[in-house]
């Protein structure tokens, strides 16, 4: 575990408001940084739990549940469940809803029935393009329940 400084927490707080909905991070004082693997790392503050997957900064899926909702999101059908939650990439078939989203934009999954977050991901494909779409990857999954962040959080 290491702490960041106040200058490199403010960088990070800076990565992420450029790519987190507006008014999802709260003020940081600074963040302890569990090292999971050599590019996952879980990002600990007082205020906020978050995990930098290689160059991404996204929400903790253990986190609260009110910052994970103002991200937009993808339901999937409870056959893709097992699939996701093993780490797979979200395939076209297996969505039955779409949020609205852009290329690139950070992305949760639910799942169809209880609408649980599942995992957090990068959009592959916009929502207006995904939906036309009959295969194919949407969603690139960064973390899903019962990873290995979620594992090393429940250590800490």
């Amino acid at each position: 575990m290491s702490v960041l400084s106040k200058s490199e927490t403010s960088d990070l707080v800076d990565k992420m408001k450029a790519r987190w909905p507006a008014g999802t991070i709260p003020k940081v004082k600074t963040f302890k940084v569990y090292e999971v693997d050599e590019s996952k790392h879980l990002l600990v503050s007082d205020e906020i739990t978050c995990v930098q997957v290689k160059d991404y900064v996204i929400p903790f899926l253990a986190g609260k549940p009110e910052t994970l909702a103002q991200f937009p999101s993808v339901r999937v059908d409870m056959g893709a469940v097992k699939f996701v939650c093993n780490g797979a990439k979200v395939l076209r078939p297996g969505i039955v809803e779409f949020g609205s989203f852009k290329k690139g934009d950070i992305v949760t999954v639910q799942d169809q029935t209880h609408g649980k977050m599942l995992a957090v991901g990068i959009a592959l494909e916009d929502s207006e393009t995904a939906k036309t779409m009959q295969k194919g990857y949407v969603v690139d999954n960064l973390h899903y329940i019962s990873d290995k962040i979620w594992e090393a959080y429940k250590e800490i």
